[in-house]
């Protein structure tokens, strides 16, 4: 009788091991076999981390395996089980992987296949065809949109991370891990303190040297020591954690009536003003987001304020830029005056302070929660509901959304709901903050998260004119390499661009992106389809680098981008293509760590070895 060897890998995270009852069905061309326990005596089967082979003999020929079914009974209590994959080997020798990289949960099962990627119009075989058919109904079931407020991109209808599909929940560890953050981020922020200091009147600004009391690291001390010079105010716009927002002022806005006489002294060309713009040294920073957004009111003890400053900033000889003029308010007039580095020491470093204060709110709303966490968990949602698990971008992507729903619906349980972390500490707490998500949704286009148009439509393009644009360079190089993998990829499933048009997963894939996420709206530039095998690479170059890169640079990462510790794929063609991305990534780590040896003050938030692969790794 024909004899199967079965290896079976348990996971590693927390309470992933099971004391249930494990059994197997295999399903081939020639028919199915019995249900077989996976039993061994006198040993402790599917521990946490474990991997164990079976023998499994069958009565007949069952032909080409084309599923495994893998099903958990219940032994006292119900005890859930991740399993990693299942290998198998044949009477003939040969070895066959199943990835699944999931929990079976309650009397669970699951269905397998092989770890072959395949189009939908790869499966001829009736049995195929179901299994992805049911697989994404399934799906669709678990994975529902919903509008947590008004303007915003659809989220995961879950009102709490328990309600959350098994599978995208955080592991034990990892949601110890955001538990511990959150209380973490508490102290070190001293959130009580501060909030008492901020009902009174500071001393004197050695008390804003309290916030770095916890926070120690090169980068901190250093902006400790210089923040209230204006070439580390200028550095920032450029490095900082909000680099996307400075652009080259092509005309002085009339909202801004500054003149030559009021910047003489900080500009250092012997120009005019006008002569300085047209020869691009001028740059611009305006927070026009912020005009009109409510403050938050949650506290009537406290009175908090915002500003919808204008900054406008000079690149002098040195090629470093500096500010040269802050309006704090859109409107001018007389009580809403343009400060100068001429005035009184503490009035410009006030301004500045403001100007800083606004920045902080756009980084933490804007470029953070909305430009990669809400978008990734669009990118993440449309994935789950459109794509079966077999399908090649599925592989692809899944990396790349890892925990990023739920670490999303965390987020709207405890930081930005009511009465979350939000409304304690933040200017724009109690609604401030979804209006100006509302506002900014307007501005969320396709072409704003491809990197290097988004770099070109601010003027920022040039090496040459603006040489010290660290995000802009390293940014760039990770962005190249990810769009060289993204298609080597395309090119091993899609042989041509009639096969992406055809490939109706996929299209339904960007649909959903496109009338959820965007809201169907025409102005966001979002494809509703895509037709070729080069915007099909870019799309995807979009969503990687937006959980990942882009997460990076705006909140400094830790992990690893190319790296990919669940082997979804197993053919050699792809795998030969992910050896080259950590290549190209690793040359890219070396030039950065090269650029940033003698500097004092480096930048390394997009050095791969420092990015993870999603925006909650």
């Amino acid at each position: 009788m024909p004899s199967y060897t079965v290896t079976v890998a348990t996971g590693s995270q927390w309470f992933a091991g099971t004391d249930d009852y494990i059994y197997l069905s295999l399903v081939g061309s020639a028919g199915c076999s019995e249900k077989h326990l996976l039993d061994k005596p006198f040993y402790n089967d599917f521990e946490r981390g474990a991997v164990d082979s079976y023998d499994v003999t069958v009565d007949e020929e069952l032909g080409d395996i084309q599923l495994i079914k893998i099903e958990k009974r219940k032994y006292w209590i119900h005890d859930d089980w991740y399993l990693k994959y299942v290998t198998l080997k044949t009477p003939y020798g040969d070895y066959i992987e199943f990835p699944c990289y999931r929990w079976i949960t309650g009397e669970g099962e699951i269905v397998l296949r092989d770890g072959r990627a395949k189009l939908a119009r790869d499966d001829q075989i009736h049995i195929l065809k179901q299994h992805r058919r049911k697989e994404l109904e399934t799906r669709q079931k678990q994975y529902r949109w919903m509008e947590w407020n008004p303007g915003f991109p659809l989220s995961i209808d879950a009102k709490y991370h328990k309600d959350l599909p098994r599978d995208i929940q955080f592991d034990s560890e990892k949601g110890v891990d955001f538990v511990l953050n959150y209380s973490k981020a508490m102290e070190n922020l001293f959130i009580n303190c501060f909030m008492h200091m901020f009902q009174s009147s500071w001393n004197d600004f050695a008390d804003f040297e309290k916030i770095f009391v916890k926070i120690s690291n090169t980068i901190s001390e250093r902006v400790m020591n210089h923040w209230q010079e204006d070439l580390m105010f200028g550095y920032q716009f450029l490095n900082g954690c909000n680099p996307v927002l400075i652009q080259r002022c092509m005309k002085l806005p009339e909202k801004l009536p500054v003149t030559t006489e009021m910047v003489e002294c900080s500009l250092e060309r012997q120009l005019t003003l006008e002569q300085e713009v047209e020869q691009g040294n001028i740059f611009i920073v305006d927070f026009e987001l912020l005009d009109g957004i409510d403050a938050n009111k949650t506290d009537p003890c406290t009175l908090q304020f915002l500003a919808a400053p204008i900054c406008l900033l000079y690149k002098n000889l040195a090629n470093k830029m500096v500010p040269i003029a802050i309006q704090l308010n859109q409107v001018p007039g007389d009580e809403n005056p343009i400060f100068l580095p001429s005035d009184a020491k503490y009035d410009w470093l006030l301004a500045k302070i403001w100007v800083r204060s606004s920045d902080f709110h756009v980084h933490q709303t804007i470029t953070h929660l909305l430009r990669t966490h809400l978008v990734s968990e669009v990118f993440g949602i449309a994935m789950y509901r459109q794509l079966p698990a077999v399908h090649p971008i599925f592989k692809l992507l899944v990396a790349h959304v890892r925990f990023t729903i739920a670490i999303n619906t965390k987020a709207r349980e405890q930081l930005i709901c009511e009465y979350g972390l939000f409304d304690k500490a933040n200017a724009t707490g109690g609604g401030g903050h979804v209006q100006m998500v509302q506002r900014a949704m307007q501005d969320l286009t396709y072409t704003s998260l491809c990197f290097p148009e988004a770099i070109k439509a601010r003027g920022m393009d040039s090496t040459e004119d603006i040489p010290y644009y660290f995000y802009r360079d390293d940014g760039l190089l990770v962005w190249e390499a990810i769009k060289t993998f993204t298609a080597d990829v395309v090119g091993i499933y899609y042989e041509s661009d009639q096969v992406v048009v055809e490939d109706q997963e996929l299209q339904d894939f960007v649909k959903d992106i496109y009338v959820y996420g965007m809201r169907g709206k025409k102005a966001s530039g979002f494809p509703k389809s895509i037709k070729t095998k080069e915007k099909l690479s870019e799309y995807l170059t979009v969503v990687i680098f937006t959980a990942s890169a882009q997460h990076a640079a705006v909140n400094f990462g830790q992990l690893f981008l190319g790296m990919y510790p669940e082997e979804h794929f197993i053919e050699k063609p792809v795998k030969e293509a992910m050896a080259r991305f950590r290549k190209n990534l690793d040359t890219i780590v070396s030039v950065i760590a090269e650029r940033n040896k003698n500097k004092k003050l480096p930048y390394y938030y997009l050095s791969p070895d420092r990015i993870p692969n999603s925006v909650a790794i």
